[in-house]
């Protein structure tokens, strides 16, 4: 039979937290689900710790996909085999909470109108210790227009939704968009959302129900300034497209926001260096 939920997972050099990550996923509160992963041609012993979860009746396991395409050629390889309504993608180092899929399937069959849910996250180091308590969703609460929320995360200037452990969203609307859009790589996940979101409404759980590791890979100068001119071009590509969602203040802020941003996340991760432990592995590169 068709699960509700599908949880798709591209896992890519994980071999840490991999485990961790299954196990989150593997005991929910909510049965009718399943979890679709395949490894990106890690080379640290990620497809290892998979397999040894083989056999497990909800878990299909695909063949490594090939070395290149970055991330988008994994998300869309596991999104492309998910058979739920819903999907949600939980990256190889995060952790949802054992009650993520009851209460995002719940407010889906409250709110009809819903495409996509999303919650907060708890922002945790490399030994699972929390730093920053039920992050995200910044100017949305319960029920609001997809409009409503894509016009929130441009003022934010950065992603309110959080990543995509966070997220569930129609299955159906992913396709009808092409899949996952990297038309912005840093943003591949906020714009995506954006696409789907202005199919419906959203709904903002306003509590943590995943964990999202911070990385070392955003140190530098180059990528805080790479990140904030690809979430300018987002923004920018928003207004064009959408017109009468953001006004030019609207604009003009989020625009100011996502430079201030990245350097902020820039400062914040130097200072957190030594709880990073292990650095993430950079998708991009693959």
């Amino acid at each position: 039979m068709t699960p509700k939920v599908s949880i798709v997972i591209p896992a890519y050099n994980n071999v840490q937290y991999i485990g961790e990550t299954l196990d989150s996923v593997l005991n929910q509160s909510y049965d009718d689900y399943e979890v679709v992963i395949a490894d990106h041609s890690s080379v640290d012993g990620t497809k290892d710790v998979i397999d040894s979860y083989s056999g497990h009746p909800k878990l299909r396991i695909l063949s490594p996909t090939p070395v290149g395409g970055g991330a988008q050629a994994n998300w869309n390889r596991v999104s492309s085999e998910a058979r739920g309504t819903y999907v949600k993608l939980v990256c190889g180092d995060d952790i949802i909470a054992p009650t993520a899929l009851a209460e995002q399937v719940t407010a889906f069959e409250a709110h009809p109108t819903a495409v996509l849910v999303a919650s907060q996250r708890d922002l945790v180091d490399s030994s699972g210790g929390v730093f920053i308590k039920s992050r995200g969703l910044q100017g949305i609460s319960g029920l609001v227009s997809g409009a409503k929320a894509v016009r929130a995360t441009v003022v934010a200037g950065s992603n309110i939704f959080g990543e995509p452990a966070c997220v569930m969203f129609r299955r159906d609307l992913l396709e009808k968009e092409g899949g996952w859009d990297n038309t912005h790589p840093y943003l591949i996940d906020e714009a995506t959302y954006a696409r789907i979101c202005f199919h419906g409404d959203v709904v903002a759980i306003r509590r943590s129900l995943a964990k999202f590791r911070i990385s070392a890979s955003q140190w530098s100068v180059r990528l805080a300034k790479q990140q904030s001119d690809q979430a300018i071009a987002f923004h920018n590509e928003v207004a064009r497209t959408h017109p009468g969602v953001l006004s030019q203040i609207d604009l003009m802020v989020g625009n100011l926001k996502a430079v201030a941003m990245s350097y902020a996340r820039r400062l914040a991760y130097m200072r957190l260096r030594k709880r990073m432990g292990h650095e993430h592995a950079v998708e991009s590169t693959v």
